[in-house]
């Protein structure tokens, strides 16, 4: 019996151990793994039996391919800013959504690299040009890769309006529907084109775009490549900052344009200090808190831990006993 006694108590630290370790090993394993890479462009893709290729395309529309092959869209994939973002991401396969064609995401395959024509048209049918290739010129196509862009065109009056992105940009040579953007906008914006057309501003060669979508000069490389595109084509007045920085920021020409003299209001240094302190002192005692929230989580992990650890061992145990009490009748 005493033996025996032993060896139940080893079953029940054995048990214990195994819940833990089994949670340490799952931890260990979740934080170590690392998304898949993309599939070698030299391996055949599992689905490129459903697509052509942009090649059999240009057989036929030559023009279009030839306006198409100096596009972003046609390098999308061969650009050496994504191939640089895309390996500093450790070539997580999800970028290739939208910088490949005929892309699968269950394998990491592609059909071709770069926005080809079955990118947006789909794979190539069979029975075309019989059947016209099917395609839904909607804002939702275009959101599938730009979508911070479509978010802010949705916010805007041309959303409203039913100004599509096809009715501006030409979807094969991504180039503006005119000759000009200031061209392009006047299709429709006929009175004030023709205000424009007059104005100092036209006269040194901006167009309705420089202020309608300016955006902040890029100090630095975009996030995940989401930029702000100015699709909302409202003007603020960091539009006129970013040319008049001099008239805006000066208070000498202020004085001079309007000839009155606002005094500047008196700074109390000693309140400042204060407000300084006060923050510091709140900032400080965040952390504390932060930490202490920190502590506690790892005591509540552990308790909860040794409870479920301890019922799994008593589990065992009491399992161990009851057979032992059924082979002894």
């Amino acid at each position: 019996m005493i033996n025996f006694k032993l060896h139940r108590r080893h079953w029940g630290w054995l048990t214990f151990t195994l819940v833990f370790g089994l949670s340490l090993f799952l931890g260990a394993l979740f934080g170590l793994s690392k998304p898949a890479n993309a599939a070698p462009a030299g391996n055949p893709p599992s689905q490129a039996t459903a697509y052509a290729g942009s090649q059999a395309c240009a057989a036929c529309h030559k023009e279009i391919h030839t306006d198409w092959t100096s596009t972003r869209h046609a390098h999308a994939f061969s650009s050496p800013i994504f191939q640089r973002d895309w390996s500093e991401l450790s070539k997580q396969t999800s970028c290739l959504q939208c910088h490949t064609t005929g892309f699968n995401a269950q394998d990491g395959s592609y059909a071709e690299e770069g926005v080809t024509c079955e990118a947006c048209h789909g794979p190539f049918q069979p029975d075309h040009p019989a059947a016209q290739m099917p395609i839904k010129p909607t804002a939702e196509l275009c959101a599938n890769c730009h979508k911070s862009t479509t978010d802010e065109w949705r916010a805007s009056p041309h959303s409203a309006a039913n100004v599509r992105c096809q009715s501006c940009h030409n979807p094969h040579a991504q180039t503006p529907m005119a000759d000009s953007i200031t061209a392009l906008c006047t299709n429709c914006h006929k009175e004030r084109g023709d205000s424009f057309t007059h104005s100092t501003h036209a006269s040194v060669g901006l167009e309705c775009s420089n202020c309608h979508m300016y955006t902040a000069p890029r100090e630095g490389d975009p996030i995940g490549g989401l930029v702000s595109t100015g699709h909302t084509f409202s003007v603020g007045s960091e539009a006129c900052i970013g040319c008049h920085q001099d008239t805006v920021h000066t208070r000498d020409e202020l004085v001079k344009l309007g000839g009155v003299v606002i005094p500047t209001p008196e700074v109390d240094v000693e309140e400042l200090q204060r407000t300084i302190q006060s923050q510091e002192e709140l900032i400080s005692n965040l952390r504390v808190a932060g930490q202490s929230r920190l502590y506690t989580g790892l005591i509540q992990g552990a308790v909860i831990g040794l409870v479920t650890g301890g019922a799994a061992a008593w589990i065992v145990s009491r399992r161990i006993r009851v057979i032992e009490v059924e082979e002894n009748e």
